[in-house]
């Protein structure tokens, strides 16, 4: 810290950092949510789809392929992939028990 910043001065523009900063994470976690309402609305059609062709809820070598491509897309944006993969797992889980709403095979 400079000679010439008090440190109620610079208690004050960290503060100020800070506030700006969790808007930005607001903003995003919002952005997140609206994504994954879209995201969920393209796959209960496919649960529709599925269901009215008579398909399994689950397709394993689909989730293969994306947890690949994924863990991929994460490695390029900097991210634990591992984390990545957790998370794309949590949301396939729920479209799966959606999908099997839909079938009316809630198992």
């Amino acid at each position: 810290m400079s000679d010439d910043v008090t440190q109620p001065e610079a208690e004050a523009t960290a503060v100020a950092e800070l506030r700006s900063i969790r808007q930005s994470i607001d903003n995003i976690d919002a952005a997140v949510i609206h994504m994954l309402a879209e995201r969920f609305k393209y796959t209960q059609r496919v649960g529709h789809l599925k269901a009215e062709s008579g398909m399994p809820a689950a397709d394993p070598d689909r989730e293969q392929i994306q947890v690949a491509r994924l863990r991929s897309l994460a490695l390029e944006a900097n991210l634990d992939p591992a984390f990545a993969e957790k998370f794309l797992n949590f949301i396939v889980a729920e479209v799966i028990h959606h999908h099997e709403r839909i079938a009316g095979r809630d198992e």
